[in-house]
Formats: structure tokens, sequence, C-alpha cells
């Protein structure tokens, strides 16, 4: 694992594209602070850049560099949680421009799963993390299940976990307003 983290972090510092096991399910990743790595994940994916992506911490304190006014509700969102929870917070910063939705808000899950987590902390920055599928078909339950040309698509593959078929499922999304409303996307 931890050559996996050295070279995925090589790649990352370098703009590249990464294909990596998270807390969830397999992810297309790069440096979240990157508009190019950015763009390269929207094309792989060919998806819209409208259509915000996910972004990964190692650790809830850095919430505040990214999210302008994080709401009290957050942490104990974060802090009661059993299972892997996306945050949509208002008020985007310090990251690609191309990452952060219309309406000025980013997805971030505190993750806990240990390779993901051991990179986001070598990284020291927010690291995109979106299903490792084209846009509109299913995303993969695990490694075996990514297509091809995703694999293509990216410049390093981590090895860690790839003989994993835990069927994984994607995280609960909630919405928090700037009032402290919670709004349920994704269950």
């Amino acid at each position: 694992m931890n050559e996996d983290i050295k070279k995925a972090f090589d790649v990352l510092v370098a703009g590249g594209l990464i294909l990596y096991p998270t807390d969830t399910i397999w992810g297309i990743g790069c440096d979240a602070t990157n508009e190019d790595a950015v763009r390269r994940v929207y094309e792989l994916k060919r998806r819209n850049d409208s259509k915000a992506l996910i972004t990964l911490l190692d650790n809830p304190v850095k919430l505040d560099f990214y999210i302008d006014g994080v709401p009290d509700v957050a942490w104990d969102l974060i802090e009661l949680t059993d299972k892997p929870l996306t945050i949509i917070y208002d008020n985007a910063r310090n990251l690609a421009t191309n990452l952060i939705a219309e309406d000025g808000s980013i997805a971030i899950r505190i993750t806990k799963e240990e390779f993901s987590n051991k990179l986001c902390q070598r990284f020291r920055k927010a690291l995109v993390s979106t299903s490792a599928n084209i846009s509109g078909e299913p995303s993969p339950a695990n490694f075996d299940e990514i297509s091809d040309e995703i694999k293509s698509g990216v410049d390093y593959i981590v090895s860690y976990r790839q003989d994993d078929t835990t069927k994984s499922k994607a995280s609960s999304i909630i919405k928090l307003g700037k009032s402290g409303e919670v709004k349920i996307i994704r269950e």
C-alpha cells in the first residue's frame, strides 16, 4: 500500500489522474485545486462540468479551508455517522473553479478508509473522488467492473484492493443549507 500511495501522490502532484479505492466505490481522482486535472476527469467521464464532483478529505479540521462558514450541524453529522456520508456545503473556496457547482456549493466526504485517508494525508489537499464510470452508466461495485476506457484514461491505477470483490456502494448525500437545514439527496 505504501508504494501505491507514493506513486499516486507523484501522479497527483504532476496534475495526473488516478484510479483508486475509497471508502465507498472505486474512484477517479485528481488534485481538487487543479483546473486542468478536473477538466480531464469531466472529459474522461463524458460529463457536463455543471454537475459538480465529490471531493475527499482525511480530517474534518480541513473543512474550514474549503468552506466559508461550515454549519454547526455538519460537525455532529460527521462525528455521528457510521457509514460514508457526503455533505454538500455552500460557499466553497480554495478549489478549482470548474469543480464548484454553479450555486457555489461543493460535495465533501471525510474518508476513514485506510488507503484514501492516507493518500489524502500525504497529499495535504482535497482530492477529487468521482465514480469510475462513464456518466450515465452504472457505478462499478468493485475493480473488475471498471471499464477499459476508464482504466486507459487515467495516469495511474492503484494495485491495492483490486482483488477485493466486495460489492461496494456509493455514499449517502446530504445538502446543508446556510441556516442548518438538512436535505437528503441520496440515502
